[in-house]
Protein backbone atom coordinates (compact mmCIF):
# COMPACT_ATOMS: atom_id res chain seq x y z
CA UNK A 1 0.00 0.00 0.00
CA UNK A 2 1.18 3.82 -1.05
CA UNK A 3 2.30 5.12 2.48
CA UNK A 4 0.39 8.17 0.83
CA UNK A 5 -2.76 6.88 1.37
CA UNK A 6 -2.62 7.60 5.07
CA UNK A 7 -2.15 10.97 4.55
CA UNK A 8 -5.21 12.97 4.13
CA UNK A 9 -6.01 16.54 2.78
CA UNK A 10 -8.62 19.15 3.16
CA UNK A 11 -9.91 20.82 0.23
CA UNK A 12 -11.64 24.27 0.87
CA UNK A 13 -12.78 26.05 -2.16
CA UNK A 14 -16.07 27.54 -3.61
CA UNK A 15 -15.32 26.16 -7.09
CA UNK A 16 -17.17 22.49 -7.32
CA UNK A 17 -15.16 21.92 -10.25
CA UNK A 18 -11.53 22.67 -8.05
CA UNK A 19 -12.53 20.39 -6.14
CA UNK A 20 -13.34 17.94 -7.98
CA UNK A 21 -10.04 18.08 -9.95
CA UNK A 22 -7.74 18.50 -6.73
CA UNK A 23 -9.48 15.47 -5.21
CA UNK A 24 -8.66 13.49 -8.32
CA UNK A 25 -5.12 14.31 -8.66
CA UNK A 26 -4.81 13.58 -5.01
CA UNK A 27 -6.28 9.99 -4.77
CA UNK A 28 -4.26 9.37 -8.01
CA UNK A 29 -1.06 10.01 -6.40
CA UNK A 30 -2.39 7.80 -3.54
CA UNK A 31 -3.51 10.81 -1.09
CA UNK A 32 -6.99 11.00 1.08
CA UNK A 33 -8.86 14.11 0.07
CA UNK A 34 -12.03 15.35 1.14
CA UNK A 35 -13.48 19.16 0.25
CA UNK A 36 -15.86 21.78 1.55
CA UNK A 37 -17.20 25.16 0.05
CA UNK A 38 -16.92 27.77 2.90
CA UNK A 39 -14.77 28.52 5.74
CA UNK A 40 -16.82 27.96 8.59
CA UNK A 41 -17.31 24.49 7.50
CA UNK A 42 -13.55 24.40 7.08
CA UNK A 43 -12.82 25.09 10.20
CA UNK A 44 -15.58 23.18 11.91
CA UNK A 45 -13.85 20.12 10.09
CA UNK A 46 -10.27 20.95 11.20
CA UNK A 47 -11.47 21.53 14.58
CA UNK A 48 -12.95 18.09 15.12
CA UNK A 49 -11.23 16.08 12.50
CA UNK A 50 -7.10 15.48 11.89
CA UNK A 51 -5.55 16.27 8.55
CA UNK A 52 -1.88 16.69 7.03
CA UNK A 53 -2.91 19.52 4.94
CA UNK A 54 -5.14 21.45 3.60
CA UNK A 55 -5.57 23.39 0.16
CA UNK A 56 -7.40 27.34 1.26
CA UNK A 57 -8.72 29.53 -1.34
CA UNK A 58 -8.28 32.98 -0.88
CA UNK A 59 -11.60 33.92 -2.73
CA UNK A 60 -14.10 32.91 -0.74
CA UNK A 61 -17.85 34.22 0.54
CA UNK A 62 -18.91 34.56 3.81
CA UNK A 63 -14.97 34.14 4.83
CA UNK A 64 -12.31 34.98 2.74
CA UNK A 65 -9.16 32.45 2.84
CA UNK A 66 -6.96 34.68 5.14
CA UNK A 67 -9.87 34.90 7.55
CA UNK A 68 -9.73 31.47 8.05
CA UNK A 69 -6.28 31.09 8.04
CA UNK A 70 -5.65 33.49 10.73
CA UNK A 71 -9.19 31.87 12.57
CA UNK A 72 -7.19 28.06 12.04
CA UNK A 73 -3.73 29.01 13.53
CA UNK A 74 -5.41 29.87 16.38
CA UNK A 75 -5.80 26.21 17.21
CA UNK A 76 -3.78 24.41 14.47
CA UNK A 77 -0.43 24.51 12.74
CA UNK A 78 -1.51 21.66 10.10
CA UNK A 79 0.23 22.79 6.72
CA UNK A 80 -1.81 25.22 4.48
CA UNK A 81 -1.36 25.83 0.96
CA UNK A 82 -3.30 29.32 -0.44
CA UNK A 83 -5.37 28.86 -3.66
CA UNK A 84 -5.98 32.11 -5.60
CA UNK A 85 -6.54 33.11 -8.89
CA UNK A 86 -4.39 36.37 -7.91
CA UNK A 87 -1.41 36.33 -8.18
CA UNK A 88 0.00 39.73 -6.83
CA UNK A 89 3.21 39.58 -4.26
CA UNK A 90 1.39 41.20 -1.93
CA UNK A 91 -1.55 38.47 -1.51
CA UNK A 92 1.00 35.76 -1.69
CA UNK A 93 3.21 37.89 1.41
CA UNK A 94 0.01 38.11 2.97
CA UNK A 95 -1.12 34.74 2.99
CA UNK A 96 2.37 33.42 3.94
CA UNK A 97 2.43 36.03 6.71
CA UNK A 98 -0.56 34.82 8.15
CA UNK A 99 0.98 31.79 8.40
CA UNK A 100 0.19 29.80 5.05
CA UNK A 101 3.49 27.03 4.39
CA UNK A 102 2.96 27.94 0.24
CA UNK A 103 0.59 29.55 -2.44
CA UNK A 104 -0.14 28.66 -5.78
CA UNK A 105 -1.70 30.66 -8.25
CA UNK A 106 -4.70 29.09 -10.70
CA UNK A 107 -4.71 27.59 -13.11
CA UNK A 108 -2.23 24.79 -11.78
CA UNK A 109 -0.76 22.16 -13.16
CA UNK A 110 -1.54 18.83 -11.52
CA UNK A 111 2.14 17.58 -11.03
CA UNK A 112 3.21 21.58 -9.60
CA UNK A 113 0.36 21.35 -6.96
CA UNK A 114 1.36 17.53 -5.55
CA UNK A 115 4.78 18.57 -5.78
CA UNK A 116 4.61 21.24 -3.97
CA UNK A 117 2.13 19.26 -1.23
CA UNK A 118 4.84 17.03 -0.85
CA UNK A 119 7.37 20.26 -0.41
CA UNK A 120 5.32 21.32 2.66
CA UNK A 121 4.78 17.47 4.10
CA UNK A 122 8.79 17.38 4.09
CA UNK A 123 8.92 20.06 5.93
CA UNK A 124 6.65 19.09 8.52
CA UNK A 125 7.40 15.00 8.54
CA UNK A 126 8.93 14.21 12.25
CA UNK A 127 12.94 13.92 12.04
CA UNK A 128 15.55 12.36 14.28
CA UNK A 129 16.27 15.75 14.98
CA UNK A 130 15.51 17.09 18.92
CA UNK A 131 12.48 19.28 19.06
CA UNK A 132 13.45 21.07 21.55
CA UNK A 133 16.15 23.76 22.12
CA UNK A 134 16.99 25.15 25.53
CA UNK A 135 19.31 28.49 25.22
CA UNK A 136 19.86 29.64 29.49
CA UNK A 137 15.89 30.70 30.02
CA UNK A 138 14.47 30.40 26.65
CA UNK A 139 12.87 27.43 25.94
CA UNK A 140 11.70 26.88 22.04
CA UNK A 141 9.45 23.54 21.66
CA UNK A 142 9.10 22.92 17.65
CA UNK A 143 6.62 19.85 18.53
CA UNK A 144 4.07 21.67 20.31
CA UNK A 145 4.75 25.07 19.24
CA UNK A 146 5.65 26.71 22.12
CA UNK A 147 8.22 29.07 23.93
CA UNK A 148 8.59 29.78 26.95
CA UNK A 149 11.02 32.70 28.98
CA UNK A 150 11.99 32.99 32.46
CA UNK A 151 9.13 30.10 32.32
CA UNK A 152 6.34 32.31 31.05
CA UNK A 153 4.84 31.43 27.98
CA UNK A 154 5.17 33.33 24.89
CA UNK A 155 2.27 34.29 22.52
CA UNK A 156 4.09 33.93 18.81
CA UNK A 157 2.45 32.47 15.48
CA UNK A 158 4.34 29.52 13.93
CA UNK A 159 6.38 31.26 11.64
CA UNK A 160 8.13 33.12 14.27
CA UNK A 161 8.68 30.01 16.24
CA UNK A 162 10.13 28.28 13.19
CA UNK A 163 12.23 30.94 12.98
CA UNK A 164 13.33 31.42 16.53
CA UNK A 165 13.84 27.34 16.96
CA UNK A 166 16.22 27.54 13.98
CA UNK A 167 18.61 30.33 15.14
CA UNK A 168 18.41 29.27 18.34
CA UNK A 169 19.31 25.61 17.14
CA UNK A 170 22.70 26.84 16.44
CA UNK A 171 23.77 30.36 18.79
CA UNK A 172 26.46 32.03 17.30
CA UNK A 173 25.97 30.45 13.68
CA UNK A 174 25.21 33.97 11.32
CA UNK A 175 22.19 32.81 8.76
CA UNK A 176 21.21 35.02 5.77
CA UNK A 177 17.93 36.15 5.11
CA UNK A 178 18.43 33.89 2.07
CA UNK A 179 18.79 31.05 4.50
CA UNK A 180 15.72 31.94 6.37
CA UNK A 181 13.61 32.40 3.61
CA UNK A 182 14.37 29.04 2.18
CA UNK A 183 14.59 27.25 5.60
CA UNK A 184 11.28 28.91 6.89
CA UNK A 185 9.17 29.60 4.02
CA UNK A 186 10.38 27.27 1.40
CA UNK A 187 11.64 27.26 -1.73
CA UNK A 188 8.87 28.50 -3.85
CA UNK A 189 8.67 31.45 -1.46
CA UNK A 190 8.36 35.08 -4.08
CA UNK A 191 8.65 37.78 -1.35
CA UNK A 192 11.71 39.57 -0.72
CA UNK A 193 13.90 39.91 2.15
CA UNK A 194 11.41 41.99 4.00
CA UNK A 195 9.88 39.29 5.26
CA UNK A 196 12.48 38.26 7.30
CA UNK A 197 13.18 41.15 8.49
CA UNK A 198 9.81 42.11 9.83
CA UNK A 199 9.39 38.23 11.88
CA UNK A 200 12.97 39.33 13.07
CA UNK A 201 11.59 42.70 14.35
CA UNK A 202 8.50 40.84 16.09
CA UNK A 203 10.54 37.94 17.74
CA UNK A 204 12.86 40.50 18.96
CA UNK A 205 10.28 42.88 20.61
CA UNK A 206 9.11 39.39 22.38
CA UNK A 207 12.25 38.65 23.74
CA UNK A 208 12.86 42.28 25.47
CA UNK A 209 16.35 42.04 26.67
CA UNK A 210 18.54 39.22 28.47
CA UNK A 211 22.06 39.05 30.08
CA UNK A 212 22.70 35.67 28.32
CA UNK A 213 22.04 35.78 24.68
CA UNK A 214 20.59 38.34 22.10
CA UNK A 215 18.98 38.60 18.67
CA UNK A 216 21.83 40.22 16.75
CA UNK A 217 22.17 41.66 13.34
CA UNK A 218 24.92 41.29 11.43
CA UNK A 219 24.90 43.96 9.20
CA UNK A 220 25.08 43.21 5.32
CA UNK A 221 24.83 39.36 6.33
CA UNK A 222 21.59 38.22 8.28
CA UNK A 223 21.00 37.09 11.89
CA UNK A 224 22.14 35.28 14.82
CA UNK A 225 21.72 34.36 18.88
CA UNK A 226 24.53 35.63 20.30
CA UNK A 227 25.47 34.40 23.60
CA UNK A 228 27.36 36.51 25.86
Amino acid sequence: MNNESKIKILIVDDDENICRLLELYLKRDGFGAEYCHNGETALSKLNSNSYDAVFLDVMMPVMDGFEVLSALRKFSNVPVIMLSARGESMDKISGLDCGADDYITKPFEPGEVIARLRAVLRRFKPADEIKRVDLFNLSVNISDYTVTLDNEKLDMPPKEIELLYMLVKTPMHVFTRDDLLKEIWGQSYSGDSRTVDVHIKRVREKLGENAHWRLTTVWGVGYKIEVF
